[in-house]
């Protein structure tokens, strides 16, 4: 079995979907601009950098849903979609996730960033599996909060792991790749046999030169 996985954000996305949501509902006047761009840009910094806290991170940005139900957002995550989104994927990424499903692989799309605002972008990439941080909902109502396991760091490689075994398969016996922009994804990149960084970070870049791990840049 050839198990794929993606990294969203900086990967096979241009830019950060949990930034972008914050920027796109201040521009919608549904966030206060002054409180929240200066608090998402050192949300973002400190994950760039590797510092910021799991639930932290997590809650900060599934926050952003609380009080309003699925269907309340439904349009509002469609128009993001196709405004923010989509302009940012770039035919490079579009051609590296295809490669990998014309080959037949099992292909993975695993992200921090929670699974409502992700998985438009999954099946835009016709990536049928998505394994993403899980916001917590009261009936058709989100909390604010996340529920499980955060699907950050070494919560990816849990993550994977049971998602896996749910479906009658063992890590160890899939022929795995994982493609990741970020220091954050390290446990996953050395969890798999194949580790490729795209649009590296600075911390990842060197520590993926010394181990000579490959290198792409998709935008």
């Amino acid at each position: 079995m050839k198990l794929t996985l993606f990294d969203l954000d900086h990967t096979v996305l241009n830019g950060d979907s949990d930034v972008l949501w914050c920027d796109f509902l201040i521009e919608k006047g549904l966030l206060g601009k002054t409180e929240f761009t200066a608090r998402n840009a050192d949300m973002a910094a400190r994950y760039k950098a590797g510092t910021v806290g799991l639930k932290e991170f997590a809650d900060f940005y599934v926050g952003t849903l609380a009080g309003r139900t699925v269907q309340e957002w439904e349009p509002l995550r469609q128009e993001f979609l196709a405004k923010w989104i989509v302009p940012r994927i770039t035919p490079a990424a579009v051609a590296l996730v295809d490669k990998h499903l014309e080959a037949g692989d099992l292909v993975v799309m695993t992200t921090a960033t929670n699974r409502f605002i992700t998985e438009l972008t999954a099946i835009y990439f016709d990536i049928e599996h998505l394994i993403a941080t899980e916001p917590e909902m009261r009936g058709d109502l989100f909390t604010g909060s996340t529920t499980g396991v955060l699907n950050m760091r070494e919560g990816k490689v849990e993550r994977l792991h049971a998602w896996l075994t749910a479906r009658g398969l063992r890590f160890k016996d899939c022929k795995s790749t994982a493609y990741s922009d970020s220091i954050n994804d390290l446990p996953l990149l050395e969890a798999v046999k194949h580790p490729v960084m795209v649009n590296a970070d600075a911390t990842l870049a060197a520590i993926g030169g010394e181990r000579g791990w490959p290198a792409l840049q998709l935008h």
